[in-house]
């Protein structure tokens, strides 16, 4: 049962006009740029072209605003075509907009779902934080809308498929082929590919002793409903081979689970220490490492297990033999997944190109 509080949230959510869309989301917070833009010129005495021409974009920008304002949108505008993808609450399907033929992914998430597994904020969030970003590094959202069922997000379809896919498709990449991910301007990955965007509730996890025996209860207050099966034992796998297999049979499933998976996490979130952007190279590190040996580097059958190597992981992180690294990929991994007083990239990502191999 959802709480009062989440009902309220959608029944906040129902007065929305259906038609509201990113186009005129990113007017408006232009208009207010401008106006705000306009005021600072008046104060500050600019010439009186500069601020006839700024008057003239507010002008239209307004026109725009009205304009996107009458438009409603529906699912009806919409041609439902195959399905490519299913996710926790719901579908992912490709969709041609009826009016300009245009061919989008339509991400289709149901209500009583989001409501009954308490995901209605990160729901929220995640489809916030598209409408906010404009960057080739974010998958662009075009619309939102909902209906009595439904909340529908219209995105930008990527024919090539996400990092997710090429992984379990190839296993590992070449250190060439991850570089050009990890440090390439044009090189790129969708961080919720790999359940980044649906964290673990860590709420109860520090501290965390690194032999304190597993407790259902602890782990249900841990854990969020509705995640993958737990074995409450540590698992110790015969060899690298046998821990890539279980990985990739698990992955997907995880990173489409309420819960996520919490192999990409830093030592800081978890431990609840405060954190900043600097934790996001640590989650590049983890990718980075599951590009060239296949797994994730605390991965265990268990979450909370897997929180345990995080936190302590100076005594987990191990580079396997039969990976063969080159000595200058474990050491950019290295400085990635290390305390964050030492970790490359706090002085922005041209820290991190720079310390990137160019051959091998």
């Amino acid at each position: 049962m959802a709480n009062s509080e989440e009902k309220k949230v959608m029944d906040q959510e129902e007065e929305e006009p259906l038609g509201s869309n990113l186009t005129l989301e990113k007017v408006a917070a232009a208009k207010q740029f401008i106006e705000n833009h306009y005021k600072s010129q008046k104060k500050d005495n600019q010439n009186q072209e500069e601020q006839n021409n700024l008057l003239k974009e507010l002008e239209r920008k307004e026109t725009e605003y009205i304009r996107l304002k009458r438009h409603k949108i529906c699912v009806d505008n919409f041609e439902l075509l195959t399905i490519i993808g299913r996710g926790a609450f719901g579908e992912v399907r490709l969709c041609r907009e009826k009016k300009s033929g245009n061919i989008y992914a339509l991400k289709k998430l149901k209500k009583s779902e989001m409501l009954s597994r308490g995901q209605v904020e990160h729901v929220k969030a995640e489809r916030n934080l598209l409408a906010e970003m404009e960057s080739h590094y974010i998958v662009k959202l075009y619309y939102s809308f909902q209906d009595a069922d439904y909340l529908y997000l219209i995105m930008e379809y990527l024919p090539g498929g996400d990092m997710m896919t090429l992984l379990m498709r190839e296993e590992t990449l070449t250190e060439p082929v991850a570089r050009f991910y990890v440090a390439q301007s044009n090189g790129h990955m969708k961080l919720s590919d790999f359940g980044l965007c649906k964290p673990l509730d860590c709420r109860n996890i520090s501290p965390i002793d690194e032999n304190e025996p597993m407790d259902e209860k602890y782990l249900k207050e841990s854990v969020e409903t509705g995640g993958p099966e737990m074995n409450p034992k540590a698992h110790r796998w015969r060899n690298s081979a046998e821990q890539v297999q279980h990985w990739q049979v698990n992955r997907r499933k995880l990173a489409f689970s309420t819960v996520g998976t919490p192999d990409y996490i830093a030592p800081e979130v978890l431990q609840k220490r405060g954190y900043g952007m600097e934790c996001d190279w640590w989650s590049l590190g983890a990718i980075m490492y599951e590009m060239l040996v296949g797994y994730p580097p605390f991965y265990s059958h268990d979450p909370l297990a897997t929180c345990r190597k995080i936190v302590y992981w100076k005594n987990h992180l191990d580079f396997p033999e039969e990976a063969d690294l080159s000595p200058e990929a474990t050491d950019l991994i290295s400085k990635l997944l290390c305390d964050v007083d030492h970790r490359i990239g706090t002085n922005g990502a041209d820290e991190i190109k720079a310390n990137v191999p160019s051959h091998h």
